[in-house]
């Protein structure tokens, strides 16, 4: 069995985000997955809503701090677009690689890994 060695409060930090986006950008009464699992050695998490989704072009710059992104929820709560650039910090600290999957009107899914052969 593998074993994990990451800073905890990072990675619940991130888990944390991903939520609060999810319900942000998803539609009343929908739901939210959250799935963990290892494979090829990796431990991959992801939160997936069922809620706007982001145009392609957007989804480039969702990770960059040179490419300012907010965009309002379904309710119109306001961001400030640094919770992501923040989430990909902590999982490069972390040896893990973040990512976005996401179609316009279906959702998005945010997935990151996390390698115990490579965990501080």
């Amino acid at each position: 069995m593998n074993r994990l060695n990451a800073d905890e409060n990072m990675i619940t930090t991130v888990i944390r985000n991903l939520i609060s986006n999810a319900i942000k950008f998803s539609h009343p009464e929908s739901s939210i997955i959250i799935r963990a699992n290892l494979s090829d050695g990796k431990s991959e998490i992801s939160v997936t809503d069922h809620g706007v989704g982001i145009k392609k072009q957007d989804q480039e710059k969702l990770f960059k701090i040179d490419q300012h992104l907010s965009t309002p929820g379904t309710s119109d709560e306001a961001g400030t677009g640094l919770g992501l650039i923040l989430c990909k910090e902590f999982i490069k600290k972390n040896n893990g690689h973040i990512w976005v999957e996401s179609e316009m009107g279906k959702g998005s899914t945010f997935k990151f890994t996390l390698d115990p052969a490579l965990s501080r």
